[in-house]
């Protein structure tokens, strides 16, 4: 299924323009004090950003940086929300979203012409949020937590939340097209290592299975810090490159606090993005859907009603591997081919090896993660060094699922 939605008016999805969300700050206390604008120059500052290519300004009256100071509360947060709102509405041609996660600061802002609702704790740190959004039937920004904004550690705890929050969402009668998937990239809690948002900006595709608008908030974050060792007013290209990569993988907004840059990055990466292959006649669709995560297989199939125990049975026959295992005998060679082709799977071997004409060889083998599994299993009771290249299979697949294997390096 292709992404295309209305938000407010805006078209959002697979076939439109990767949208720019501005970031206007209202609080001192934000991580990049550049971005901190007064009511003065507020007006001045949003225009030059719809200007230079903002169709959404996201306005955040008090920091959501979990290190600011000091916290502010709903009073302070709303006296300095409304009276920003008020000088926006009907002089700029952006979409309004206001970041905070009081119900009580949404159900204002709303009324003072707010049109959509950026909660970075994903409906979790006030309860009467997802009421709010249900009541006025705004579109939502979302962002993955389950106990706290942004604590789910790698892209498995990433991909819970976000089904967990689209969920309770759907359950309260919320038209979930409406909610604006972000995946939480930054520090958000203390054990949140630069390498989880290395997964989840390289496995960013991941979040097309939930078939909703991604939003994609990079800019200036720690991940670029951790790589550059730059302070926020420094990591501009870093915030760049980020970008050009969640493009590529398939975002559909991007929140900036450098519109015009941002704008000619997000429009070269979208044009080298292959278009989802996608055929619609009448009420019929047929679409070809990468499946990057078993797991991203579960989440889909869920979706479409699959039993749960159906969708857990079938997850590993969604997604294949073609695995190399190089110089072992001609006779284990053909052994692994007999054992993979009868499960369904297939492996290929250099000619010679097929007719015994050689004592060495290299195979490889393709097949889903389950046919895998199920050779690994079988392997492991042969003869020769069959036990040993098994196990040597199954680690390999594992570091291919493995978040610190795939990016723990020295930065």
């Amino acid at each position: 299924m292709v992404v295309d939605v209305d938000i407010c008016g805006l078209k959002v999805g697979d076939e439109h323009p990767v949208r720019l969300m501005g970031v206007i700050n209202l609080s001192k206390e934000s991580f990049y004090k550049g971005s901190v604008v007064s009511n003065d120059s507020l007006l001045n500052v949003a225009q030059k950003m719809v200007d230079d290519g903002a169709t959404i300004l996201d306005i955040g009256a008090r920091s959501t940086w979990p290190l600011a100071s000091p916290v502010i509360g709903e009073e302070e947060e709303r006296n300095r929300m409304i009276p920003a709102l008020d000088i926006l509405k009907d002089n700029v041609d952006a979409l309004i979203s206001v970041d905070t996660v009081y119900s009580s600061v949404a159900k204002e802002s709303l009324k003072h012409g707010a049109d959509i609702i950026n909660d970075v704790s994903g409906f979790t740190t006030n309860p009467e949020m997802i009421d709010i959004v249900a009541d006025y039937d705004c579109p939502a920004v979302v962002m993955a937590s389950e106990e706290v904004p942004g604590d789910p550690l790698g892209m498995d705890a990433i991909m819970r939340s976000l089904a967990d929050i689209i969920s309770k969402a759907d359950a309260k009668g919320i038209d979930t097209d409406k909610l604006i998937l972000d995946p939480a990239i930054g520090k958000w809690i203390a054990e949140k290592d630069p390498i989880f948002d290395f997964e989840t900006i390289d496995q960013f595709e991941s979040l097309r299975v939930f078939e909703k608008p991604i939003l994609a908030a990079v800019s200036r974050k720690s991940c670029i810090d951790a790589v550059l060792h730059k302070p926020a007013s420094e990591r501009l290209y870093g915030s760049l490159a980020a970008t050009a990569i969640v493009v590529h993988k398939g975002a559909h907004m991007i929140r900036t606090h450098d519109i015009p840059e941002t704008k000619d990055v997000v429009e070269v990466a979208a044009a080298m993005r292959r278009r989802q292959p996608f055929v619609k006649d009448g009420d019929f669709e047929v679409t070809v859907t990468d499946i990057v995560h078993p797991d991203d297989a579960e989440y889909l199939m869920k979706s479409m009603g699959v039993t749960g125990t159906g969708a857990k049975v079938m997850k590993n026959k969604t997604v294949s591997k073609v695995v190399r295992v190089n110089n072992i005998t001609t006779t284990e060679a053909l052994i692994i081919k007999q054992e993979i082709l009868a499960r369904g799977g297939d492996a290929a071997l250099e000619r010679d090896a097929v007719s015994h004409e050689t004592e060495k060889t290299d195979v490889l083998i393709i097949g889903t993660v389950l046919q895998f599994e199920k050779l690994v299993y079988k392997l492991s009771f042969q003869a020769r060094n069959l036990p040993l290249i098994a196990e040597m299979i199954a680690e390999a697949l594992e570091n291919d699922m493995d978040v610190e294997h795939g990016y723990l390096r020295e930065l």
